[in-house]
């Protein structure tokens, strides 16, 4: 029924998925190997009316729906109107339909054509901020500036979207930890996102750090420099009632809370977790 690999956010875990795209339509990032091995492609209306057919003979009454691959924003905007009244139809009692979306394909939909994709149906967007930093994203590759990302983010807030963000803990390295930290926190202090995830840098064979280390000058964190970055990012913060989790598999250390309400709760314990040299084994970290 899907085409593999298929990802989807730790919160989605219980939700039905419906890949209408394969792959990301960017697909340079130099950290993200996901779908380095597919093109990207938008599924026939055929591939994802089996794909429903099939769902609904195994789960005819769930709530909620993520559309996969990589970022579904991307499509025109009347074929997504088009999948979200299919999929509305074919479950009745859905509450929650949402997706990945990048920070181009916020801006370069207008501000009618997000409205009219919210209130068709899509209330959620994961959105991978991956840094506030432009040195960094610019070595990464990731298609889009710092404020370009805050752009994107509030306009789609300014539509109704709830938005749940992604950064990741590691990506500048030796020479930009800490301006990867504050520049971040300074973005999301802006955005002031509903959820706010932290992952963290996987380095593989894959030739991740030689690309990142010629690009900007990467060396890899160890886990104790990973979370001081974390602690510093933390410090930064002035959040109202985002939810945060640092839940991912890639992460040194596991931790969830609201921000800024728990934020000395969790700093304490990522400093505890420092003193003790107590983290998640590496060889545990994957996606």
């Amino acid at each position: 029924m899907y085409s593999y690999p298929l990802y989807r956010p730790p919160s989605e875990a219980k939700s039905l998925i419906i890949q209408v795209t394969e792959g990301c339509s960017h697909n340079r990032c130099r950290f993200c190997t996901m779908y380095k091995g597919k093109s990207f492609s938008v599924k026939p209306n055929t591939e994802i009316d089996e794909q429903i057919n099939q769902l609904l003979q195994w789960d005819s009454t769930n709530d909620r729906v993520f559309l996969a691959d990589g970022n579904v924003l991307c499509l025109k905007t009347d074929k997504l109107l088009e999948i979200i009244n299919q999929v509305k139809k074919s479950f009745p009692n859905i509450k929650r339909i949402s997706a990945y979306a990048g920070p181009r394909d916020l801006i370069n939909k207008t501000n009618d054509e997000l409205e009219a994709i919210y209130k068709a149906g899509i209330t959620m967007l994961y959105v991978g901020i991956e840094s506030g930093n432009d040195t960094i994203l610019t070595g990464v590759d990731k298609g889009a500036t710092k404020s370009e990302i805050i752009e994107g983010c509030l306009k789609a807030q300014k539509a109704g979207f709830t938005l749940s963000v992604m950064l990741i803990s590691g990506l500048g390295g030796q020479r930009l930890y800490q301006k990867h930290a504050i520049d971040s926190a300074e973005v999301v202090n802006i955005i002031q996102p509903s959820y706010l995830s932290l992952l963290t840098l996987l380095i593989d064979d894959n030739g991740i750090e030689e690309d990142l280390n010629k690009a900007y000058g990467y060396t890899e964190l160890s886990p104790k420099e990973v979370l001081e970055e974390t602690l510093m990012f933390l410090k930064e913060l002035n959040l109202n009632n985002t939810v945060f989790r640092m839940n991912h598999a890639s992460n040194y250390l596991t931790l969830k809370g609201i921000l800024n309400k728990d934020c000395q709760s969790l700093i304490s314990k990522i400093e505890k977790a420092i003193e003790a040299g107590v983290y998640n084994d590496t060889y545990l970290r994957s996606l």
